[in-house]
């Protein structure tokens, strides 16, 4: 599964990285309601992107063939897909995730999504819980490259009787993890890593559903875009809490074990600069060296970057789609 994601790169930025999937975004809509973030969870914004429709397709659920530009625009949208025929958002509906086996075999709600559409996410990279024993560990997995990690995704737009504008929201396409990934969790989502892919994905323009999306679908990934994975502060997983540690990986944080014996080797160099010779007094006690390395105080230092952006009320058991 992907139940959080992280995308804490300026508007500018994203548009710049853009350009090396050679994906030109003509507009982004609702660009003000983005904020930058290390830890987005469900229910968050975040954008995506996707082939610009009529703006009446909202009512209608369905779009236009001839009307369409099929210009690419990227526009901010709700994690958790709201149907376009449900008339208020029902919060117990578990749809942050799309199976990839459900959209394969065209049932339930996503066979009236999957050939109209389709939407690419964009991240950073996805954080991922290893399950040991009681405890869950989190990892979080990127690009080696650096660059941005697009994933498969669909959309949908909706009138509901308690707002007064439209509501898009999406949800993130999942396979089985590939053999790589099976060690950390037995889903991930699908990672659109060729300019193929990409392009298939997003070209709605037929409206229908075929056999190569499926294919594409049966993958995670593809080995042109070799990806990294490694464990991060448990803090994550707390919704509203903010660093930039969580992008990074544990053993170079400000507390973490690198970061310790750094702070040992400075605090003994200090140590040894500050001694100078001195004549021994009668009753002076002359401390091992040993000794003295441990006595010297190492100060711990926690993530003073973390802030709390904003607390979530526990939610209703979700239904399963």
């Amino acid at each position: 599964m992907c139940g959080r994601f992280s995308l804490r790169l300026e508007p500018q930025v994203i548009r710049h990285e853009l350009d090396r999937y050679n994906l030109p975004v003509n507009e982004w809509i609702d660009q003000d309601q983005f904020v930058p973030r290390y830890n987005i969870a469900p229910r968050s914004l975040a954008p995506v992107i996707r082939h610009s429709s009529p703006k009446n397709s909202a009512r209608l659920g369905t779009e236009s063939l001839e009307d369409s530009s099929h210009q690419l625009v990227m526009q901010t949208m709700k994690w958790g897909l709201v149907p376009h025929w449900s008339k208020y958002e029902d919060k117990s509906l578990n749809t942050i995730n799309a199976r990839s086996e459900n959209l394969v075999s065209g049932g339930g709600m996503w066979n009236s999504l999957r050939g109209r559409k389709r939407c690419v996410v964009v991240c950073q990279g996805y954080y991922e819980w290893l399950s040991k024993g009681k405890d869950k560990i989190p990892h979080f997995t990127k690009p080696k490259s650096g660059h941005l990690l697009l994933l498969a995704g669909l959309y949908d737009s909706v009138e509901l009787q308690d707002r007064t504008d439209t509501l898009w929201s999406f949800s993130i396409v999942t396979t089985a993890a590939s053999n790589e990934f099976a060690w950390l969790h037995d889903r991930q989502p699908v990672i659109l890593s060729t300019q193929k892919d990409i392009d298939q994905w997003l070209d709605t323009s037929s409206q229908r559903w075929f056999e190569d999306l499926a294919q594409m679908l049966s993958r995670a990934y593809t080995k042109d875009s070799p990806l990294e994975c490694y464990q991060v502060p448990k803090e994550v997983g707390k919704i509203g809490m903010e660093s930039s540690s969580f992008i990074l990986p544990i053993s170079v944080r400000k507390d973490g074990i690198e970061a310790m014996f750094s702070k040992q080797k400075q605090a003994q160099a200090t140590s040894a600069t500050k001694s100078t010779p001195t004549m021994k007094r009668k009753h002076d006690r002359v401390l091992p060296k040993s000794t003295k390395i441990l006595a010297t105080k190492i100060e711990d230092s926690s993530d003073s970057d973390i802030e709390i952006l904003e607390h979530h009320p526990p939610s209703a058991k979700k239904k399963k789609i």
